[in-house]
């Protein structure tokens, strides 16, 4: 018997290039998944095909889960905002906070009450390693995955003792369509490290499998995030190099 035979699990983004193979990951592992996606997921069993900028629509999700509350929410639809935050619209801020932060408290809300009630439940919220070492050129991104780095840990120690558990994972760049030319760019001529999408996904499986608590996701970004929480200003002066780099290419 598999782990999670029986158990439903709800994912927003499933079919993107990070939800579809974690959605296919808790499949192997026996769940019966629901993506939740503007478009069908082939990963899935089904998918809820919504648009989550638009409040009705998502009121709506909000009542589906509610009544038909799953046994794992996994939170992984996100919105990336790449450039000098004083030229980003406003709109387009709107919108990756909304997607990023907003959602996942929206949705988390939702399935808390009914998961308590029944004594189980977990709720999983991909985060990124950008809001745990905050950069340039990222800062709506990073605020808002900082953010739900808030959210993760609030729910957490709200729901200890319930039978209902909190996972946060914070992975890395990964090397799908989510990232556009210039945050490609970016990554390369700071040499920023990109993982595989499957790479990633079977570490987001298994910290889920394994009900962990926060999963960094980089041997030195755990590094980094540590001293960034310590002391900032050593990790300004270690990314002074690289800011260079980027000034020149993207000011």
């Amino acid at each position: 018997m598999s782990r999670l035979d029986g158990q439903r699990v709800a994912i927003t983004g499933a079919a993107g290039g990070l939800g579809a193979p974690v959605a296919q990951r808790l499949r192997d592992a026996g769940a019966y998944v629901t993506g939740i996606d503007r478009g069908p997921c082939s990963a899935c069993d089904e998918t809820i095909v919504t648009d989550l900028s638009d409040d009705a629509a998502l009121a709506a999700l909000v009542d589906r889960l509610g009544s038909a509350t799953p046994d794992i929410l996994v939170n992984i639809a996100g919105v990336m905002r790449f450039g000098l935050h004083e030229t980003q619209p406003i709109e387009a801020l709107a919108l990756c906070y909304r997607v990023n932060l907003l959602v996942p408290a929206v949705l988390a809300r939702a399935v808390a009450a009914p998961m308590r009630a029944r004594g189980s439940g977990q709720i999983v919220n991909i985060g990124s390693v950008l809001g745990s070492i905050p950069y340039p050129w990222f800062a709506a991104y990073s605020s808002s995955k900082a953010g739900l780095a808030a959210l993760s840990q609030s729910l957490r120690r709200e729901l200890i003792g319930s039978g209902v558990g909190v996972t946060h994972i914070n992975p890395r760049a990964a090397r799908t369509p989510f990232n556009n030319g210039e945050v490609n760019r970016f990554l390369e001529i700071t040499k920023m490290a990109a993982d595989e999408p499957d790479w990633v996904a079977d570490r987001i499986a298994a910290a889920i499998l394994g009900k962990r608590e926060t999963v960094n996701i980089g041997a030195m970004e755990r590094v980094y995030a540590a001293l960034n929480a310590i002391s900032p200003r050593i990790i300004d002066n270690g990314l002074t190099a690289q800011i260079k780099r980027a000034r020149a290419e993207f000011c």
